[in-house]
């Protein structure tokens, strides 16, 4: 039980990490979603509003691990009371610090109001017509491996189907008993490989969309910055890729138990590794690579009095993009890394309801 709660304290450290961190990784002409001119970025001020919120998400971080190490004391001493209390722990850590930013970002826009930064600055939109015409994501055929290990799995699992036990394990403990079962069928036993199939295409999309997103590009030092991002879509793009090899992988393992005897604590303990060493990939490489090439080494920097085109009054809250007129679907975040939607486009919906909709849909299809 001890390992089963070092293992969540150890999961919520990249969680708080990635929250603490994200003013520090987003671009310099964003600042707690609101635009700015680069050169605010750095002024003291602005500077001690990033410090402020860091120190109170760190705040609330080490409250609400206290909180949840000293509960666990009054707890039942089982796994599905302390998933429970972690759950809740992680929700209200995550609308917590949501609302912190709502603070900062409330703040930043009374100061922007205040001193009149749009107004003073000339406002540009720099579009590059052959900016796609680079290769901004690594192929899609890379995606092959992990479509051949499913095709592979598929056809072993269908192979040996007369071997594999009537109960399928479908779940494990900490201490690799099993806690749920599943009465063997076809739809049962293919529901890893299934899963596999679909994690590859979506990994394929989201590859697909790094290359076609919107395009941000500072005109003040446009090559510079096309420069960057190029960089920053590659750098996702080779991650999505190893993300998706690493879950096929962890699948395939965990199929072929239903098959050969694999020790039960290795299949506990695999989707734990492969899911931190994903998070902290991820925070490796927010750090090294920041929103939108933010934090590549530069090799010229320009300091002007042209600015990004103000578009704040899009950005619900600034991080909410709701623009009926902008043909994008996707396009970068303006508080954290990555990309979100345009909440305006009735196909975004469509693609955000039919990824959450599959993956809730291929469990409760094929689970028994």
């Amino acid at each position: 039980m001890n390992s089963f709660i070092f293992i969540l304290v150890l999961i919520l450290i990249p969680v708080f990490i990635a929250t603490i961190f994200i003013p520090y990784w987003t671009r310099r002409t964003d600042s707690f979603g609101v635009t700015i001119p680069a050169e605010i970025f750095y002024r003291t001020d602005i500077k001690g509003m990033r410090k402020r919120y860091a120190v109170s998400t760190s705040i609330l971080s080490l409250l609400l691990t206290v909180i949840f190490l000293i509960s666990i004391t009054f707890l039942p001493n089982n796994e599905n009371s302390i998933s429970i209390l972690f759950s809740a722990i992680l929700t209200f850590y995550i609308i917590s610090s949501f609302l912190v930013y709502v603070k900062y970002h409330t703040d930043m826009k009374r100061i922007k109001e205040k001193e009149n930064w749009i107004n003073e600055n000339s406002q540009l939109v720099f579009v590059d017509i052959r900016f796609r015409d680079q290769k901004l994501t690594y192929s899609n055929l890379w995606f092959l491996f992990s479509f051949l290990i499913t095709i592979v799995t598929i056809i072993l699992t269908l192979q040996s189907h007369q071997q594999i036990p009537d109960r399928i394990p479908m779940q494990y403990n900490f201490a690799g008993e099993v806690t749920n079962w599943a009465e063997k069928s076809y739809r049962s036993v293919l529901l890893n490989p299934v899963m596999q199939m679909y994690l590859t295409i979506l990994f394929l999309f989201i590859n697909k969309m790094i290359a076609r997103a919107k395009q941000q590009i500072d005109p003040e030092n446009p090559e510079e910055s096309i420069r960057k991002n190029v960089l920053f879509r590659r750098r996702w793009s080779a991650y999505i890729i190893i993300t998706g090899l690493a879950l096929t992988v962890m699948f395939t393992i965990i199929q072929l138990s239903f098959i050969y005897h694999i020790n039960q604590q290795v299949l506990t303990f695999i989707p734990l590794i492969v899911t931190l060493g994903l998070i902290i990939g991820s925070i490796i490489l927010s750090i090294t690579t920041g929103q939108g090439g933010s934090r590549v080494k530069s090799i010229s920097e320009k300091n002007g009095n042209v600015i990004n085109r103000d578009d704040d009054k899009y950005w619900k809250l600034g991080q909410f993009y709701f623009n009926k007129e902008d043909p994008a679907l996707f396009l970068e975040k303006r508080f954290g890394v990555g990309w979100t939607i345009n909440l305006a486009r009735p196909m975004a919906w469509i693609i955000f309801f039919g990824i959450i909709g599959f993956a809730f849909a291929i469990p409760f299809l094929l689970g028994a």
